[in-house]
């Protein structure tokens, strides 16, 4: 068994390896974030554990190269954005073997939000954004997910936190408390309301 210890980003590419056209700016965001020396979010990318294969590649070169990167993961970071829930290729490919075959907790980061927690934003009002493999394991329980703003902090924590090792989400619904958000300064009590 290989030593898990990786975070494995997911994000819709909409087919396009141009950055400003898809989620790959936030996958972009997440390894300058990983790479800045003078921010504190540290992990290990699964995505350079694995030998790079190109988009031109045997659809069975990139899907074992894929299986490859999640055996070695801890989590998920899924990148949900407005388009994800549109991928019928890749990303229910990724969510499927990551949760039934590999066991991993889900980190499910929602672009354009400070914060998300049942008093503003609880987890499942963003359905209308999830892909079905994803709603299908949130509606029958079988992923361990938490629901966070894409936003380094909470980013941060929750790759800190969760892991196929140690503590996983206690169900498919987890989120973070307004504490939390508070202590990332995302979200102050004093102005902003419900």
């Amino acid at each position: 068994m290989a030593y898990r210890s990786g975070t494995y980003v997911a994000f819709h590419a909409e087919g396009t390896s141009d950055p400003t056209e898809s989620d790959m700016k936030y996958y972009r965001l997440v390894e300058a974030w990983k790479n800045n020396e003078n921010l504190e979010i540290k992990f290990i990318n699964s995505h350079d554990k694995a030998n790079a294969v190109r988009d031109t590649s045997l659809r069975r070169t990139l899907e074992d190269s894929l299986l490859e990167r999640l055996r070695n993961s801890k989590n998920l970071l899924l990148i949900i954005g407005e388009t994800t829930k549109n991928d019928q290729d890749w990303i229910p490919f990724e969510i499927s073997r990551a949760v039934d075959d590999y066991k991993l907790p889900l980190i499910v980061a929602y672009t354009g939000y400070r914060y998300l927690f049942p008093q503003h934003y609880h987890p499942v009002n963003f359905r209308s954004l999830w892909p079905s493999s994803l709603a299908r394991r949130i509606d029958d329980n079988s992923a361990r997910v938490i629901h966070i703003p894409f936003r380094k902090e909470p980013v941060a924590a929750a790759i800190n936190q969760f892991g196929v090792n140690g503590q996983v989400p206690n169900t498919s619904l987890d989120y973070y408390i307004s504490n939390a958000y508070s202590n990332w300064n995302l979200f102050n009590p004093l102005f902003d309301r419900t």
